[in-house]
């Protein structure tokens, strides 16, 4: 679970700073669009985790 969430928040962070400093000029709406596929990505490795009848399952939706 804590891999899971380091690897989403690592993914996030350079499109959370182009949103936080909301830089005149920046392109926040394409943060935004990056920062939604991350989201779907992460949403549908959960749905495969909590879907996983054994370890060898939780490994195979965690990428490894």
């Amino acid at each position: 679970h804590v891999t899971r969430r380091e690897k989403r928040a690592e993914e996030f962070k350079p499109h959370d700073e182009t949103i936080s400093l909301n830089v005149p000029g920046s392109d926040t709406s394409g943060a935004e669009t990056a920062r939604a596929a991350i989201r779907t990505k992460y949403a549908t490795m959960q749905t495969k985790i909590d879907a996983a009848s054994d370890v060898a399952g939780i490994k195979t939706a965690l990428g490894g």
